[in-house]
């Protein structure tokens, strides 16, 4: 596993995103990526029923547990070290979930400008 300098989109050391449910490209608990991550599973996001919901439709249904992998499946509230192009498509269409920019890799910035990620900011006071 090779991973890039874990780094969020301000620069400073990234966050875990999420252990319960473990995320991450390398299920690593971050939003950690590499080479091999061609989706850029890097934004990570506080799951919404309605984002599960548009995710479902879009074919990719992550409220589905899928036991012999280990998951369990998503349920609305749950982090989730989700893909910058998904994350994106799904702000087009109203259903962005929130994101932490704390626990975000900066590789999510070369597909979403940081004023749109602010805009859907949990961690911003």
């Amino acid at each position: 596993m090779q991973v890039d300098d874990s780094r969020n989109v301000f620069g400073d050391p990234l966050l875990p995103c999420s252990t319960e449910p473990m995320t991450g490209f390398f299920r690593d608990g971050c939003c950690n990526t590499g080479p091999e991550d061609y989706g850029s599973h890097t934004v990570c996001v506080q799951v919404s029923e309605e984002f599960l919901l548009f995710s479902r439709d879009r074919g990719n249904d992550l409220m589905r547990p899928m036991p012999e992998v280990g998951f369990a499946g998503l349920r609305p509230g749950d982090n989730w070290c989700l893909c910058a192009s998904r994350w994106l498509e799904a702000q087009r269409y109203d259903m962005a979930p929130r994101v932490y920019l704390q626990r975000t890799h900066v590789k999510a910035l070369e597909i979403i400008p940081l004023e749109l990620l602010r805009q859907y900011a949990v961690d911003l006071n």
